[in-house]
C-alpha cells in the first residue's frame, strides 16, 4: 500500500486488509520479516465463515399438512419436527492465523404467518397433537381459523448465532432465517342430518 518506512520496531510497511464478507477495510503496520499471524484478523469474518459451513435447514412442518382436513373454529395445533439442522443447536469453528472462532446456532423462535392476516409466534417447536387431546387447544403453539378456504401458511425460523473467540476475548451474535410453506385447507363443519 505504501513504500517502506521505519518505526521504533524497525523497518516495515503499511498493508490494507480487505474483508469482503463484512465490508471492512483496515490498515495494519507489519515489520519486515513478520509472519502472517500478526495481521489483524476480524473475528466476525471468522464467525461468518463458521456459520457458512453449517447446515441450517428450513422448518420441517408437521402440522398443518397440505393433505390434512381441518375445520373452521376448531383448534389447529402447530408444530415442526425437530432435528439439529432445523432447530439446532449446531456448532462450527473457523480459524485464521492463531485466532479460532466458534459459533453456535439455534432457533430462537418460529413465526407462523397463517395466511389470514394472523401471525403466531412460538418459542419452541410446538407440541405434537395426539388423539387423546380431543378438541383442546395447543398448550404452546396453535391457531383457529374463522373462514373456510385455502390458507397459505409460511413458517420462518429465526436463528440466533452466538460466536466467541476461543480462549476468551471478542464475542457477538449473528442472525439467520429459514422459511417453509404449506397450504392449509379449511372446511365448514357440517351439521348431521337428523331426518
Amino acid at each position: 500500500m505504501a513504500t517502506g518506512g521505519r518505526t521504533p520496531d524497525g523497518p516495515g510497511a503499511l498493508y490494507t486488509v480487505d474483508c469482503p464478507e463484512s465490508s471492512r477495510v483496515s490498515v495494519v503496520w507489519r515489520a519486515d520479516g513478520d509472519d502472517d499471524a500478526v495481521v489483524a484478523i476480524d473475528p466476525e469474518v471468522l464467525a461468518r465463515q463458521a456459520l457458512d459451513s453449517m447446515t441450517l435447514r428450513p422448518p420441517d412442518i408437521a402440522s398443518p399438512r397440505s393433505e390434512g382436513t381441518y375445520l373452521i373454529g376448531m383448534p389447529m395445533w402447530l408444530w415442526v419436527d425437530q432435528s439439529y439442522s432445523t432447530m439446532g443447536p449446531v456448532s462450527a469453528s473457523a480459524s485464521a492465523g492463531s485466532v479460532t472462532v466458534t459459533a453456535t446456532a439455534k432457533v430462537k423462535r418460529l413465526l407462523w404467518d397463517m395466511g389470514d392476516g394472523t401471525t403466531v409466534t412460538c418459542t419452541g417447536p410446538g407440541t405434537r397433537y395426539t388423539a387423546d387431546q380431543g378438541t383442546a387447544a395447543s398448550p404452546d403453539c396453535g391457531h383457529r381459523y374463522d373462514k373456510p378456504g385455502r390458507h397459505p401458511v409460511e413458517v420462518t425460523a429465526e436463528w440466533e448465532v452466538d460466536w466467541e473467540v476461543d480462549g476468551g476475548g471478542e464475542s457477538g451474535t449473528l442472525a439467520e432465517t429459514r422459511t417453509s410453506q404449506v397450504t392449509a385447507v379449511l372446511h365448514q363443519a357440517q351439521a348431521p342430518n337428523t331426518r
